[in-house]
Formats: C-alpha cells, structure tokens, sequence
C-alpha cells in the first residue's frame, strides 16, 4: 500500500504553494504504486453498487488481490456481493467495540467471498449525523488497523457520486487513489452528477491534486447514446457498456453474482475488468450546464424555454404596495 501518503496539514501546506500552478497535468501511464486505489463515483440508484460487486469478483477471478470498500451510507455494494447478507459496518463496530473496552480486529470488519475481501465503512443513522464525516471517521478506523501495509493489487471505493463535498471527495481531495471511475446511463441526472465529478477533479487538479478520471461504465445502456456522446464531450473512454436487460435487472435484484467466468455476462465483465485495470487518468473537460443538456433531445429537456425576470409585483402579490416615484417628470414645453 501507498507508504508516503502525507499528513493533513502537511497535505494542507501543499495545496497552498501549489495553487498558484494550474495547468499540471496527470501523468499518463501505468501507475507507479503497485496498489491501484479507484474511487467509484455514480448517482445514487444508477447501478454503481451492482458493477463494482460484479467488477470486483471478476478481477478476482482473473488472479488480482482485490480489496472491496463500500463508502455508501446504504452498504448495497457488499450486500450484492454477499447474496444480500449485511456486512458489519466499520463505524459500527467500532462504536460497539469502544463501548466494550476492546480493539476492533479485522476478523470484525473484512469478509471474503470468490477471492474479493469486502468492508463497509457505514454511515449515521438519518438526522444522527454527518455521513461525510462518517466516511473521514472510517477511514482513520482503516488507519488504525493497518491499511497502508496492506497487500492487494486493486483497492475499489464505492462512493455516492451524488455528493463530492466532505468525506464523498475525500479521495479527489486528498490524493487517497490514482484515478476515478463514473458509472452513469443515458439520463440526465447520472450524466448531471458524472459532470459534477469531472468538475471537482479538475477544480482539485488546479489546487495541486493528481487524481484523473479514467473513464466510464454506462450501465443499463438503452442504446440512445447520450452516455457515449458525453464521454466523448469530457474527452474520457467509455470501459464497458452493460446493457438494459431482463436478466440481469432479476440477477441483480436477487443478489446474484454475473461478473464470472462461468455465467453468460463473464466476458463483458472480463472485458471491463481488464479497462478498469489498465485505463489511464485523464484530464476532463467538464461542460456547463448548457452544455450537459444539449446532448439530449429538447423536447425531454425544456429546450426553448426562457427565463423571465420576476418583479417585487409579482412576489408581494395582494400585499404589494405602491410606492411614489421620485423620478422627474417635465411637462412638453
């Protein structure tokens, strides 16, 4: 594992006297760690739990060491790949075992299935706190039990896209992985949010960051193309398309796996399993809202419609009040 990840203020110092050079680029070529950390980024519901339980078991079964992380407050990506079982969250455990007078052990927290080991890090419960600092708080916890000494070739980070504030843009923020991964469809809102990642990795780039976006995995892929033609718009390859299908929308709702060998959907997931190992962080180019919404059809997205300034009239209504003009008037000489 990354043995050099600096301390916050020292990664703090750094951000400071590199803020004034926005133009460095992402190095382009194989990472030099020998541990590949991924972010994962997608809207919330889009599929993004559903690819990396798949994605992570495929790459286990091509021979890499992979190490699962859930970074989602709902756990679905190691429910999905535990056949719907609940994991055991980090916060939790760590609450419970604080509570108890004892250590947290990884035997509490990490579980194995097909070769991937797995973790959730967990979130509050609603309107019990923050679920960024949630994320912070796990993973000072994967500090303490050792997580730069360990050994695995890919290091996947499932977080919610829908937010890249706080804990959610911890591994933009601060350098913790080497490229980001978006999972999005052919909608608005999931390409609205792969937009909004792409922007806080360049917004980060100019502050001294080195995090890339190597491209994106267009799930439940209808065939209308607009994922593709914002991919190609941000200037990033598109991994894997999976497609809109009967099969495996019931494989996935059952919690079954299909990133493996011995089902009909291996080698798609074989074929993404080996992009995501060797795609390059790039640099992004993220585009306005305008922009975003020209990739789509105008009548689905309210082309046309223009913004009409409203007036203190309007806003008081019944209670508005008139006010004399001061302004001169001069009679017609």
């Amino acid at each position: 594992m990354r043995d050099d990840v600096p301390s916050l203020k020292t990664y703090d110092a750094r951000l400071r006297q590199e803020a004034s050079a926005p133009n460095l680029e992402v190095p382009h070529g194989e990472p030099t760690k020998k541990t590949q950390i991924i972010a994962i980024y997608g809207k919330g519901g889009i599929g993004k739990s559903f690819t990396l339980a798949n994605l992570s078991h495929m790459m286990a079964e091509q021979g890499k060491r992979v190490l699962l992380i859930g970074c989602d407050p709902k756990s679905d990506t190691t429910s999905l790949l535990f056949g719907g079982k609940a994991c055991p969250t980090i916060i939790e455990t760590s609450t419970q075992k604080k509570l108890s007078g004892e250590e947290v052990k990884i035997g509490d927290v990490c579980f194995k299935r097909g070769g991937v080991f797995a973790m959730e890090l967990g979130g509050p419960e609603v309107g019990r706190g923050c679920g960024g600092r949630g994320i912070i708080h796990g993973f000072e916890l994967l500090e303490k039990l050792g997580f730069h000494d360990w050994d695995f070739d890919y290091v996947l980070l499932d977080f919610l896209g829908d937010v890249v504030c706080g804990g959610f843009g911890l591994p933009i923020a601060r350098d913790m992985a080497q490229k980001v991964i978006l999972v999005g469809s052919n909608d608005l809102q999931s390409l609205y949010v792969a937009n909004n990642v792409c922007a806080a990795v360049e917004y980060f780039r100019k502050l001294g960051g080195n995090v890339g976006v190597a491209g994106l995995v267009i799930n439940k892929d209808d065939g209308s193309g607009e994922a593709q033609a914002f991919a190609k718009a941000v200037d990033i390859p598109v991994l894997a398309a999976i497609p809109q299908d009967d099969d495996l929308r019931k494989k996935s709702a059952n919690y079954q796996i299909v990133g493996t060998h011995s089902g009909p959907w291996g080698d798609l997931f074989a074929e993404l399993g080996e992009n995501v190992a060797h795609a390059v962080p790039l640099r992004p180019d993220a585009l306005s809202q305008d922009e975003l919404l020209e990739l789509f059809d105008g009548s689905e997205t309210g082309a046309g419609i223009v913004l009409e300034p409203a007036t203190v009239q309007d806003m008081c209504g019944k209670n508005v009040v008139p006010k004399k003009s001061l302004e001169v008037v001069y009679d017609d000489a």
